[in-house]
């Protein structure tokens, strides 16, 4: 499967499986999803833009930082919930922003949810 399209699958297969976590107010388990469908939307973006993907999460934090600032703000923003859905317990309103922010940048690049 070519790597586009791969990575298109998992940012779908984890919004959705988001979305369904945020229904059962599994709050933890949506925030983590949700993150994650916004990483690989980051590294969807690189690929498609620069030709190649990400090794590393700190690779693509600089590549965002110096590229694709905006993109960057929002992930910046919410990699301390992700890492805090290890350790407490979070809210349906942190799993919420961070669903938001995944359609927000959808729709930045042009990327069709769902």
């Amino acid at each position: 499967m070519e790597k586009e399209t791969f990575l298109a699958k998992n940012i779908n297969e984890f919004y959705a499986e988001g979305v369904n976590a945020l229904k059962r107010n599994s709050c933890n388990s949506a925030t983590s999803l949700f993150f994650k469908a916004l990483a690989v939307l980051a590294d969807w973006i690189i690929l498609t833009k620069e030709g190649f993907m990400p090794k590393t999460h700190s690779e693509r934090f600089r590549i965002l930082e110096k590229k694709y600032p905006e993109v960057y703000h929002i992930l910046d923003k919410d990699f301390p919930a992700y890492q805090n859905s290890y350790s407490i317990s979070l809210n349906k309103s942190i799993a919420e922003v961070i669903k938001n922010d995944v359609e927000r940048i959808a729709k930045m690049c042009k990327f069709k949810l769902g």
